[in-house]
């Protein structure tokens, strides 16, 4: 009779604290294993990234959609953190690139092309080219900064590199935004260039077979660039329907246009990266690398989108 009434109670209460603990570890363990294989095939925590991406979209889209001009304290900080960004990685590779003032002259294009549009965009790109050369050639002139013609000669060369590459072609976000209605073109192909990233990952992740570029970017394949064609190109179809008023066809175009510019990109950073043997150009975004490693495909895009702009309205 104890163990009748011991059972009937035990039903009666539910299952014990201990069973309820087991339960929820077991859970846990499941939930892990599942993060960890993904992170293993993915080569990245990709909670993290989500968290990181969900960040940058709401800044953008705030920036984009209520006040337009918030676009360049937005645009500002990226490209300030990517130039400080590559800046540091060319110094650890022995190139000597003064990064305060790399950082100053990238950032002061931005109000410039938003303001004074193309001549402001290229005077002061062009100013801040001068204004990174002429420090790094004082600096050479000091007894501590003295190297050789030839070491300098590379440094004004990766200065230079610094404003072409990362401030000069993000800027073209900037022009695009300060035109009427620029800022739907914006939002558009920046989101166009994102379904391009996770069009490639979640083909290439799933079915990627055949490297693209095995030399410059060991993960990328045909598989996922083809995914993120159609991830790409569906994308921008809806997009310039509904958002831009344009053609389907225009969408057609953008999509095209837009996947081989965001894989070049993606492309040309990684060529970097292998250049200078690191696999992120920082750690600052979990999940991410660095603010680079998010704007790459972004930045061989923008004068793409701004050209479609110009040609289409």
């Amino acid at each position: 009779m104890p163990d009748a009434e011991g059972q009937q109670a035990k039903k009666h209460h539910g299952p014990s604290r201990a069973e309820i603990d087991a339960t929820v570890a077991d859970i846990e363990a499941q939930v892990r294993a599942a993060n960890d294989k993904i992170n293993e095939r993915s080569g990245r925590p990709i909670i993290a990234a989500v968290i990181v991406g969900i960040a940058l979209g709401g800044g953008l889209l705030l920036s984009l959609v209520f006040v337009k001009e918030l676009f360049m304290l937005f645009a500002g900080i990226l490209i300030a953190f990517a130039v400080w960004e590559l800046a540091s990685a060319l110094r650890s590779s022995g190139r000597r690139v003064p990064r305060i003032p790399a950082v100053v002259a990238a950032v002061a294009i931005v109000p410039a092309a938003f303001y004074w549009l193309e001549s402001g965009h290229w005077l002061v790109f062009l100013a801040g080219v001068a204004f990174v050369t002429l420090w790094r050639v004082a600096e050479f002139a000091l007894p501590l900064g003295r190297t050789s013609p030839r070491e300098l000669a590379k440094d004004l060369a990766a200065g230079v590199l610094i404003q072409s590459y990362v401030a000069f072609f993000a800027a073209f976000a900037v022009l695009l935004t300060a035109e009427p209605g620029g800022q739907w073109w914006t939002l558009t192909f920046l989101i166009v260039v994102v379904s391009v990233d996770v069009g490639a990952y979640a083909t290439g992740i799933n079915f990627g077979r055949h490297k693209m570029a095995p030399r410059i970017s060991p993960k990328k394949t045909w598989e996922g660039f083809a995914g993120s064609a159609i991830f790409a190109i569906v994308a921008s179809i809806l997009l310039s329907i509904f958002l831009l008023q344009k053609p389907w066809w225009v969408g057609l175009i953008m999509g095209i246009v837009l996947t081989l510019s965001a894989t070049a990109g993606d492309l040309t950073e990684s060529l970097i990266k292998r250049d200078l043997g690191i696999k992120d150009i920082s750690s600052l975004l979990p999940g991410h690398g660095g603010f680079l490693d998010r704007l790459d495909s972004i930045l061989l895009s923008a004068p793409v989108a701004f050209a479609l702009y110009l040609v289409i309205t």
